[in-house]
């Protein structure tokens, strides 16, 4: 055959790059071979089912939580319903879009991307200090205010930060044992996310990020002679942070809120342990089957945040244990499944941004009913899919789009991740298989060949 026809046969079998995926932003897709391997399939179901009976189930109970301070708040009963319920259907719409074959998590990887979008929630958590675009409550600078919309870029930050850390991880998983690649450059972005959430005295999500941080450098393989040095001197630098930052007044509510932790009956407390008592009596209130659904009467304006961070609280009350049970379990089988897709996923990359965002999800569910059973100071933390709030609904659908699209990837029978010659690794055991295979076939003609 001539060398020009056998070129071009090869060029003709070539595989195409990423099969069966139509990808809008393949320009931006990083180069590598051992993507042009990766088939593209279904999403996982169970995880869909699991977010949307979260989220079903979250904007009911939102819904029976708010009507109440709706109408004290001198709008239609079901005014936070309904917007909760608008920003539901625009986080389901993007869920969609980027759980689809239009989308393929690897551009998240893209430098631009990923390092761009962390500057640009830098800029962000900058913005928030400027008069008149921040917004300022409760003498804390956490939001932007576009007039028709607003939201906390903390929220976007959480989101960058996963993203930034999956890549980073990936790129250097062979040299995460070092302190130089395994620990420095993360422990920079750390302080630096830290100093900007502190400075808009948004204690809850210094602790969510950092928490998050340090759960990604676990799952990425950081040396542990290193990793547990660095968590005591994290916590013992925090409290040393936090006791200084007190001492200048900035930060006086913390004494306020730990004394409403250990003393929440006390007379002398009532003012300021009001909500985290009246969380505590929703709780008792529902004993064991609740009161039913819509029956709540801390929500009547004795429970101030029923609707955000405190709608746990009236699952109980409304529910009972075994509703609260249940609100637990589906949160536990989300991780767990969350989980089963990161173990699966094609690459490195993708483990680590699935982990990523499935810890945040967890942490926040975590905290957040650790708060309303008095089981931690009150921290101000939401319930993921539950909570009111439209900017952080629509990340965490977003973000759930992203864990199902790393599921149309996943491998059950996987390589290792994302590893310098993973396409190598590959071509290597399928030669192994195309051995095993022929070996098998010869000893079966010798078989045969010996019972003629």
């Amino acid at each position: 055959m001539p060398e020009k026809s056998r070129k071009k046969k090869r060029r003709s079998e070539k595989k195409p790059f990423l099969p069966n995926n139509k990808t809008l932003f393949k320009g931006l897709m990083p180069k590598s071979d051992y993507l042009g391997r990766i088939r593209i399939g279904e999403i996982d179901i169970p995880f869909l089912i699991l977010v949307l009976v979260l989220l079903v189930f979250g904007v009911i109970m939102m819904y029976s939580a708010s009507y109440a301070w709706a109408i004290k708040d001198n709008v239609a009963p079901d005014y936070y319903f309904k917007h909760q319920l608008v920003m539901a259907g625009i986080g389901l719409v993007i869920m969609m879009f980027i759980s689809s074959r239009l989308f393929d998590y690897h551009i998240l990887k893209n430098p631009y991307i990923n390092i761009g979008f962390f500057l640009l929630c830098v800029v962000l958590m900058l913005i928030v200090h400027i008069p008149g675009v921040g917004l300022s409550t409760a003498e804390a600078n956490r939001w932007i205010d576009l007039k028709f919309f607003s939201f906390q870029p903390s929220e976007f930050m959480k989101l960058a930060l996963i993203m930034l850390f999956a890549n980073m991880m990936a790129s250097n998983h062979q040299r995460m044992n070092s302190l130089k690649y395994g620990i420095f450059p993360y422990l920079l972005i750390m302080i630096l996310v830290a100093a900007l959430t502190i400075a808009q005295r948004h204690l809850s999500a210094t602790i969510i990020i950092c928490l998050i941080a340090l759960a990604m450098l676990f799952v990425g393989g950081t040396n542990l002679r290193y990793f547990v040095p660095m968590c005591i001197a994290g916590m013992a630098g925090m409290a040393v942070l936090v006791l200084i930052l007190y001492q200048t007044g900035k930060f006086d509510y913390i004494n306020e809120r730990i004394a409403s932790w250990l003393y929440t009956f006390e007379p002398e407390n009532k003012q300021i342990a009001w909500q985290t008592r009246n969380s505590l009596i929703a709780i008792g209130s529902g004993n064991i089957f609740g009161l039913g659904l819509g029956n709540s009467r801390q929500k009547f304006l004795y429970l101030p945040e029923s609707k955000n961070d405190f709608v746990f609280s009236i699952v109980c009350e409304e529910l009972g244990f075994l509703g609260a049970a249940v609100v637990i379990l589906l949160f536990l089988m989300l991780v767990f499944r969350g989980f089963s897709i990161a173990g699966n996923a094609p690459d490195k990359f993708g483990m680590l941004l699935t982990s990523g965002l499935v810890i945040q999800i967890g942490l926040q569910a975590f905290l957040n009913i650790a708060v309303v059973t008095n089981t931690i100071p009150n921290t101000g933390i939401s319930l993921p899919f539950f909570s009111y709030g439209g900017s952080a609904l629509i990340m965490q659908l977003a973000q759930m789009g992203v864990v199902l699209n790393i599921s149309r990837q996943s491998m059950p029978s996987k390589e290792k991740p994302d590893s310098d010659d993973a396409a190598a690794e590959l071509e290597k055991r399928q030669i192994a298989e195309a051995k095993k295979q022929l070996g098998a076939s010869a000893k079966v003609r010798r078989v045969n060949k010996g019972g003629r």
